[in-house]
C-alpha cells in the first residue's frame, strides 16, 4: 500500500489539529516511518497554511511533495513549481473540464503530477472522460464536510484498470485499509488519523500492514 501522508496544522472540520507547527519534522519522521510521499496544506484561511512551508519540506525530505489546495489560476501552477511540489491537487468540483485539461497541460510542461479529486459519480465520469490516470476519491464533502466512509466504494465499483485510484479521508485503521485493498485500491492519502495519533512512526507502520 502507498501511503500519501498529509501535513496540515488546522482543517475546517478538526480546526486546530497541532499547535507547535514545524512542517519540516512531520516531513522527516514521515519519511523515517516509511511513508511514500506527503502532501501539505499550504491554503492560509482555513487551513493555516503557507507556500513557504512547500519549499521547506522538499528541504528536509526526499519523498515527492504534493501541494494540497484550492488551484484555481494558472499562476498558482508555476508558483507549486518554483516553490518544489513534485504535483498539485485539481478538485474537479471547483473547476470546468476546459480548465483542468489547460492545467493539466501546464502542469505536465512544469513536469509536475496531478491528482485530480472527485467526490460525486458526475465528478467521477467528467475525470474519466478527461482522462489523465491519477484520480482521487475523497470521501469528505467539501460542502458539508461530512465523511461517508463508503464514497469510494460505491463509485468504484465499475472501476476501469487503466486509472490509479487514491482514496483520501476518514481513513483511519489498517482494517479499513484491507477492505479498500479487496475493492482494488491500494493508495491513500490520509492526515488527522497519522496527525493526532500519539505515535507516528507506529501509526504509519500500522496503516502500511509493515
Amino acid at each position: 500500500n502507498n501511503i500519501i501522508a498529509e501535513i496540515k496544522k488546522a482543517s475546517p472540520s478538526a480546526g486546530v489539529i497541532i499547535d507547535e507547527y514545524f512542517p519540516e519534522n512531520l516531513a522527516i519522521k514521515y519519511e523515517q516511518s516509511g511513508a511514500d510521499a506527503i502532501s501539505i496544506l499550504t491554503e492560509q484561511n482555513f487551513f493555516k497554511g503557507n507556500l513557504d512551508h512547500l519549499s521547506l519540506v522538499h528541504k528536509n525530505s526526499n519523498l515527492p511533495v504534493l501541494r494540497k489546495d484550492f488551484i484555481f489560476d494558472k499562476y498558482q501552477i508555476l508558483q507549486s513549481k518554483i516553490y518544489h511540489a513534485d504535483a498539485i491537487l485539481l478538485i474537479v468540483s471547483i473547476l470546468s473540464d476546459n480548465q483542468i485539461k489547460e492545467f493539466i497541460e501546464i502542469a505536465e510542461n512544469c513536469n509536475l503530477d496531478c491528482l485530480i479529486e472527485t467526490h460525486t459519480n458526475d465528478e467521477l465520469e467528467r475525470a474519466m472522460k478527461i482522462g489523465y490516470p491519477i484520480i482521487g476519491i475523497n470521501n469528505r464533502n467539501l460542502e458539508t464536510l461530512k465523511v461517508n466512509d463508503d464514497n469510494t466504494f460505491n463509485l468504484v465499483s465499475n472501476f476501469p484498470k487503466e486509472f490509479t485510484i487514491v482514496a483520501e479521508s476518514g481513513i483511519k485503521t489498517h482494517d479499513q485499509i484491507n477492505k479498500y485493498n479487496d475493492a482494488g485500491i491500494f493508495n491513500f492519502l490520509i492526515g488527522e488519523s497519522i496527525l493526532k495519533s500519539n505515535n507516528i512512526n507506529n501509526k504509519i507502520k500500522e496503516l502500511k500492514g509493515s
